[in-house]
């Protein structure tokens, strides 16, 4: 673990500021949600990743394939078939012009 040497006061409401040079390394946005971690005395901090579920299967893995941006999301038989849609599509667009 690396150091910062950044130091921050817990205030009374146990809110701990974050500074911005640090958000902006990590790509923290402002509304950001952020996951908890407890490893024996120390408190981990991490951006929070919904887990990637395929829309296609439901598939929820972290080997799912991730498009524009996260918008898709795609298990690999998710992902096969889309291809052979768009196959179809594509074969069947060419025979009726």
């Amino acid at each position: 673990m690396k150091s910062t040497g950044i130091v921050r006061k817990v205030d009374e409401l146990g809110r701990v500021v974050l500074p911005i040079e640090l958000r902006r390394t990590l790509d923290i946005a402002e509304k950001d949600a952020l996951e908890i971690y407890v490893d024996h005395d120390q408190i981990i901090l991490k951006k929070y990743k919904p887990n990637k579920a395929c829309q296609i299967t439901g598939d929820v893995s972290d080997h799912n394939l991730s498009l524009a941006d996260g918008k898709i999301v795609l298990s690999p038989e998710g992902a096969e078939e889309i291809i052979g849609t768009l196959q179809n599509y594509v074969e069947n667009s060419k025979s009726s012009t």
